[in-house]
């Protein structure tokens, strides 16, 4: 397996980076959103949705996809890509953050994580090397390293224990990379996990042991899991100014609007988050002038006025507030593809403009323009409820 650079930064902005992933289903211009599309699918969309909104890579998640549809079928239908119907790249997760949300359902050890499944019980072990060949079934272009991923306010003696058997099978999943050979006749890159909670000598810990060996590509782990918005910015800030220049950076799991911008300026390149989809399907949209409660009753009669005025999704340029509203008052299956359609529009378009202002050397100044309308309250209304 050829362990040749997938990244190429063409100009920086302070800390903030633009550059290209060079991978086997295509370029992906960076910083990038990655829509979550966990179970073979982004939710209430399809893969010509996904295209026209402009999405340039995908994430699937490899425990749902063992479980369901399974091994066997992605292999026989030639991996995720033609499975799903989509050609471009895809950034397929472990697992780990599934084994951890697990609780009591699951069990580490050194040889890796016992679980029992969510849909039946029955019992299954993920290790590194399992974890791997799973993920050369799915066929994705970037693989993840199985890590164990700790609650946000872990203790600091847990954290390092939790951070050394992580980068114990780091190592145990590399050479299972390496020594492996992909299905479909295309390269797979691996990326290892940064863990160490919120305690920044753990961070520094944690990449030392995993950047002993050279890698694709590096992520930053167990960050949005219940420690504090504070810590979340402290630890990327940190792991920001420290990780190699030369690798992609990706942040898991992290997703607002605020964050991604913040976590930009501090150098991280890739994003993914469930919150634009799941957001979408509560009323939650995302605009140029902030959140706005799509089920509110004060835009019964806004008529010809779009959501916002400044996107160029579907939802927009078709729809008005006051049509809107009413599918999401009366529940109609509709509401929730035309809010995910707009919102994963909206992240798309922030990630792309944050590129332009970048390779311009203006990143500083478009972050504060788009960050104005998110302060504590919304420039619309308050924020409908979120999963």
């Amino acid at each position: 397996m050829e362990l040749s650079g997938i990244f190429t930064c063409h100009a920086t902005s302070g800390r903030a980076r633009a550059g290209t992933l060079q991978l086997p289903h295509g370029q992906v211009p960076t910083p990038i959103f990655m829509p979550v599309g966990t179970r073979a699918s982004v939710k209430t969309l399809d893969a010509r949705d996904v295209e026209e909104l402009g999405t340039r890579i995908l994430l699937g998640n490899s425990y749902h996809l063992y479980l369901r549809p399974g091994l066997d079928i992605l292999r026989e239908a030639g991996g995720l890509h033609p499975f799903m119907r989509w050609p471009g790249p895809i950034l397929t997760d472990s697992g780990g953050f599934q084994v951890f949300s697990l609780g009591d359902l699951r069990k580490l050890k050194e040889e890796g994580a016992e679980f029992r499944s969510h849909l039946d019980g029955s019992r299954h072990l993920f290790t590194p090397e399992s974890v791997v060949d799973i993920q050369r079934a799915l066929g994705s272009d970037i693989m993840m390293q199985l890590d164990e991923c700790p609650p946000g306010q872990c203790d600091e003696a847990y954290a390092l224990q939790s951070l050394e058997l992580s980068a114990r099978w780091a190592r145990r999943a590399r050479e299972a990379w390496l020594g492996g050979t992909p299905l479909y006749g295309h390269a797979q890159a691996l990326f290892p996990i940064v863990q160490g909670g919120t305690h920044l000598a753990l961070r520094e810990r944690s990449m030392e042991l995993l950047l002993r060996d050279p890698w694709p590509g590096v992520a930053i782990g167990g960050l949005s899991v219940g420690e504090s918005k504070a810590d979340m910015r402290r630890v990327t800030d940190h792991c920001g100014r420290l990780l190699p220049t030369d690798l992609p950076r990706y942040l898991m799991g992290v997703g607002t609007p605020e964050d991604i911008l913040e976590s930009i300026a501090m150098g991280v390149d890739m994003f993914d988050c469930v919150l634009p989809t799941r957001n979408a399907r509560k009323g939650t949209l995302f605009t140029s002038e902030g959140r706005y409660n799509a089920r509110g009753a004060r835009h019964a009669r806004s008529f010809n006025q779009p959501l916002d005025p400044e996107c160029d999704c579907l939802t927009c340029r078709t729809y008005d507030r006051a049509h809107l509203r009413h599918l999401y008052h009366v529940e109609e299956f509709s509401a929730m593809r035309l809010g995910t359609i707009h919102n994963l529009r909206y992240f798309l378009r922030l990630v792309f403009g944050a590129r332009q202002a970048i390779l311009e050397d203006r990143y500083a100044e478009y972050m504060e323009k788009c960050l104005a309308p998110y302060g504590a309250a919304s420039a619309n209304e308050a924020q409908a409820p979120a999963l």
